[in-house]
Order: C-alpha cells, then sequence, then structure tokens
C-alpha cells in the first residue's frame, strides 16, 4: 500500500510555472513507476507523464512536452511535475499516481493521490 499526497498547486498567470509535489509514504518508493495526471471540468482523467523507477526514463503526453518536467528524488520519497510556461488549457485538477508497472502508470495506475487544483489565468 502507498500513500500519496500532492502540494504545491494554485493559481497562476499564462506563461506561469508551478511545481507539483508528490510525497510518498507506505511501502518502499523506489519500486514504483510515478505518473501524473489532470482532470478539467466535464473532462475525463487523462495522462499527462510518467517516470520510472530510477527516473531515467520518462514519457509526456503531446501537449506537454518540452513544458513539464517530471522527476523524482528516491531519497525524499518524492516526485515532481516541474511546469512552466503554462497555458489556461493546462487548467485541471493534477493527481499524483504510482504502479508497478510502466504500463500501469500510464493507464490505471493502482494508487492515487487526492489531486490539487492547479488554475491558470489567461
Amino acid at each position: 500500500q502507498v500513500q500519496l499526497v500532492e502540494s504545491g498547486g494554485g493559481l497562476v498567470q499564462a506563461g506561469g510555472s508551478l511545481r507539483l509535489s508528490c510525497a510518498a509514504s507506505g511501502r518502499i518508493f523506489s519500486s514504483y513507476a510515478m505518473g501524473w495526471f489532470r482532470q478539467a471540468p466535464g473532462e475525463e482523467r487523462k495522462f499527462v507523464a510518467r517516470i520510472d523507477w530510477r527516473g531515467g526514463n520518462t514519457y509526456y503526453t503531446d501537449s506537454v512536452k518540452g513544458r513539464f518536467t517530471i522527476s523524482r528524488d528516491n531519497a525524499k520519497n518524492t516526485a515532481y511535475l516541474q511546469m512552466n510556461s503554462l497555458k489556461p488549457e493546462d487548467t485541471a485538477v493534477y493527481y499524483c499516481a504510482a504502479d508497478g508497472t510502466l504500463v500501469g502508470i500510464a493507464t490505471i495506475p493502482a494508487y492515487w493521490g487526492q489531486g490539487t487544483q492547479v488554475t491558470v489565468s489567461s
């Protein structure tokens, strides 16, 4: 069992930056691939980015490539999502996720955080 807690959301103007954090507790953090999803009002939850166990393999959805960076610090049991050049269409609740496989982390992760709101004003 893994517990995930996100932080770092907020209100930012278009073009600005935010860094989301996901603190994990429970089982060994380095055993899990980590990911970020987002859900805008009236829409389904969608995959944003994922990172493998050691942090050497990352993957992003096309709409955030070049603007967002996912990373992790296994010593701190924390994953991050650095978001730059934010756009109003990035507005959503952002969820941290964990799973034991790279397929699972990008589709239906086993573990979810509670979400943090990101609002980008134009």
